[in-house]
């Protein structure tokens, strides 16, 4: 249960920055930031990208917890390490598909300017929030469990 609450509450973040950015920038920038379908079928494909790279950290986090979690070995120390294996394959994903994001903007139509820019903040924050936002809120939330 720790793991899907925490997933939920990272894909809350992702959504919700991506929002605070279009509603603050709007009118700011050169293009347009209209909240239209482009915006949502953004939104939407920022949320599965960000679950995808969420259940693929949290996977690598419950093979360490079964294979290390001892006695001598406290769990946030397990979840650190089984971060830092899977810290290298998170962010070349990340960076790959916000090269080819980056090519959509630049060389896209006027279309695909305001999908390319919510789809390229919802990568760094769907990248930053699995790793550094889903992942603590599991160890306090396996923490709260083992108090009870």
């Amino acid at each position: 249960m720790a793991f899907g609450f925490a997933a939920i509450l990272a894909l809350v973040h992702d959504v919700l920055v991506l929002l605070a950015i279009f509603t603050i920038f709007n009118g700011w920038l050169p293009f347009s930031l209209d909240i239209d379908q482009a915006f949502v079928a953004a939104i939407l494909t920022v949320m599965g990208y960000s679950i995808n790279d969420t259940v693929v950290v949290f996977d690598r986090v419950r093979e360490y917890i079964g294979q290390h979690h001892s006695k001598n070995e406290d769990l946030p120390s397990v979840i650190n390490n089984a971060l830092n294996s899977t810290l290298s394959r998170t962010v070349i994903t990340g960076i790959c598909t916000i090269a080819v994001l980056l090519i959509i903007f630049i060389f896209g139509g006027e279309i695909l300017r305001g999908f390319s820019f919510a789809m390229f903040i919802g990568v760094i924050f769907g990248t930053y929030s699995s790793l550094f936002v889903a992942t603590p809120f599991v160890v306090e939330f396996i923490k709260e469990k083992g108090k009870a």
